[in-house]
C-alpha cells in the first residue's frame, strides 16, 4: 500500500467539483492521491475543519525596495502565510520601479533569500517601456502588466489614452489596472477639496465620476486592441454596472475594506487609517459590490496590502499617504462575511483560487487538483477570534479592524507540502519560489 509524506485526514477537502469528506495525500511536495488513505509519515487530523486549495493575495505592496521601515517581502510574506495565504503577486511602484528586468531580477532573488510564500511580481507598464513589454512580460515570476491611470509614482502613472494605449498595443498577458482619472482628481482637488483637512472628503475629492471614467476608458481600448484587463478594487455601482456588460474584455477585483467598511462612518471612527485609493465609499456603493459578488461579476478578492507606518497616517489630511494593511486579515475577514452568510464558501474559494488560475493563468497551483503543488490553506470556520494590532506581522504593525471580533480563522498554511504557519505561529521557512503561469 502506498505510502505519503503527509495526510490531511477527515477533512470537508474543497475540490473543483465541489466539498467531500475525504483525506489528501501529499508526496514530494505534490498533491498524490485524493481520498481514503492511511499510511503517512505525517498524519494531520482535520476533523471539522475546511481545507480549502491553497489561497493567493493577488495584490499586495511589500515596499521593498526602497520602503523598507514600512515593509519587506520577508514581514510582508510572513503576514500572507499567517493570513492563510500560500503566495502572493506584489506591486510594481517600489524604489527603483519593476520597469526594467534588472529591478525584477532583484526582486525575484529577494523573494527566493527571504520570503515565507510563494510569490509573482506585476510589471510596471510605461510610455517610455511599452515597446519592450511584449517580451518583458514573458520573463519568469511575472504575472501580469500594471498600470496606474491615477495617484502613482514617478513615470509608472499612465493618465492620458496615448500612455495607457502604449501599454495596451504591446504584449499579450493580463494587464491590471488602477483605474482613477488623474485629471479629474486634480480638477476635484481644486474646486471640492480645496483646503479642506476633512479625511471625510476622501470619497468626493476621488468621485465616482473619477474612477467610473477611467474604467470606461481602459475598457475601450482594450476592446480596440483585443487586450485583457483586469480592473482592480472597483468601488463603485456605476462601475459595476459597466463592467457586467464588458466581461469579454474585463475581469473584475473587490477589496475587503470596501466590502466591510464604509462611508461616512469609517471616516468618523478611523479617521486618515481608512484613507485609500481609490477610497472607501457610501453604503450604497458597498451593497452594488455585494450584488457583483453574488451575480459572478466580480472574479478576485484581494486585500490591496499597502502598508504606512502609524506615524505617517498621523499626519494632517489631504498630505497622508492612501493605503491600509490587510494581507494578513483578507482571508479572516472574508470567512466572517462568510460566517454571515454573505458569501459562500465555495465562493469565497473562486474569488481567491479559481478566480486568480482564471485570469492570471497560474499553473499547477490554486487547486486540489492531482499532481498539483500540495498548497492548501485549513480553515476552522467556527473559531472565534478577536483581530489585533499585536499580532500583526507586518512592519506597519496596525490593521483597520484592531479589536473587530470575526468567526473563522486559517488555522495552517502549507505550502508545497510543508507547513509554514499552524495555530498563529510561523515554522519552517520554505525555500520560496516564483509562480509559474501557462503564458502562451
Amino acid at each position: 500500500m502506498e505510502s505519503f509524506d503527509k495526510i490531511l485526514k477527515n477533512g470537508t477537502v474543497f475540490l473543483p467539483t465541489g466539498r467531500v469528506n475525504t483525506d489528501v495525500g501529499i508526496k514530494d511536495e505534490k498533491i498524490a492521491y485524493i481520498g481514503s488513505c492511511d499510511h503517512a509519515s505525517e498524519i494531520i487530523d482535520c476533523t471539522n475543519l475546511f481545507i480549502f486549495p491553497g489561497l493567493i493575495d493577488t495584490q499586495c505592496h511589500f515596499r521593498e525596495p526602497g520602503g523598507e521601515h514600512k515593509e519587506t517581502i520577508k514581514t510582508g510574506t510572513q503576514a500572507a502565510a499567517l493570513g492563510g495565504m500560500i503566495g502572493i503577486f506584489e506591486m510594481p511602484n517600489t524604489n527603483p520601479l519593476t520597469t526594467t528586468p534588472e529591478a525584477l531580477t532583484h526582486k525575484i532573488n529577494r523573494g527566493i533569500d527571504t520570503a515565507y510564500t510563494d510569490f509573482a511580481y506585476y510589471f510596471g507598464g510605461t510610455y517610455q517601456n511599452s515597446s519592450n513589454l511584449s517580451v518583458w512580460e514573458n520573463l519568469p515570476g511575472v504575472c501580469g502588466v500594471k498600470i496606474f491611470m491615477g495617484a502613482s509614482t514617478g513615470n509608472l502613472l499612465s493618465a492620458t489614452d496615448e500612455e495607457v494605449e502604449a501599454v495596451v498595443s504591446n504584449g499579450k498577458r493580463v494587464i491590471a489596472v488602477h483605474a482613477e482619472d488623474e485629471f479629474l482628481m486634480n480638477e476635484n482637488k481644486e474646486h471640492i477639496l480645496k483646503d479642506s483637512t476633512d479625511v471625510g472628503m476622501h470619497c468626493k475629492w476621488r468621485d465616482v465620476n473619477s474612477s467610473l471614467n477611467a474604467t470606461q476608458r481602459v475598457v475601450r481600448l482594450a476592446k480596440k486592441h483585443s487586450r485583457h484587463v483586469h480592473v482592480l478594487h472597483i468601488t463603485t455601482a456605476e462601475e459595476m454596472d459597466f463592467l457586467r456588460q464588458n466581461k469579454d474584455t474585463a475581469t473584475v477585483e473587490v477589496l475587503p475594506n470596501h466590502l466591510t467598511l464604509h462611508a461616512p462612518d469609517c471616516y468618523e471612527q478611523l479617521g486618515t487609517l481608512a484613507q485609500q485609493n481609490p477610497p472607501i465609499r457610501e453604503k450604497h456603493h458597498q451593497d452594488a459590490l455585494w450584488r457583483a459578488i453574488e451575480d459572478g461579476t466580480v472574479d478576485i478578492v484581494a486585500s490591496d496590502h499597502a502598508p504606512h507606518t502609524l506615524e505617517e497616517k498621523g499626519g494632517i489630511y489631504p498630505n497622508t499617504p492612501s493605503g491600509t494593511p490587510g494581507v494578513q486579515t483578507l482571508l479572516p475577514i472574508m470567512l466572517d462575511h462568510a460566517s454571515n452568510g454573505k458569501l459562500s464558501y465555495e465562493r469565497l474559494v473562486e474569488l481567491m483560487a479559481y478566480g486568480p488560475i482564471r485570469v492570471h493563468k497560474i499553473k499547477n497551483k490554486c487547486s486540489i487538483t492531482l499532481d498539483y503543488d500540495a498548497d492548501f490553506t485549513i480553515v476552522d470556520p467556527k473559531k472565534v477570534h478577536v483581530i489585533t494590532n499585536e499580532e500583526q506581522a507586518s512592519k506597519s504593525a496596525w490593521s483597520p479592524y484592531d479589536g473587530k471580533k470575526i468567526t473563522g480563522m486559517p488555522i495552517m498554511t502549507i505550502i508545497r507540502g510543508n507547513i509554514v504557519m499552524r495555530e498563529s505561529e510561523l515554522l519552517e521557512k520554505i525555500i520560496a519560489q516564483p509562480i509559474e503561469f501557462n503564458i502562451r
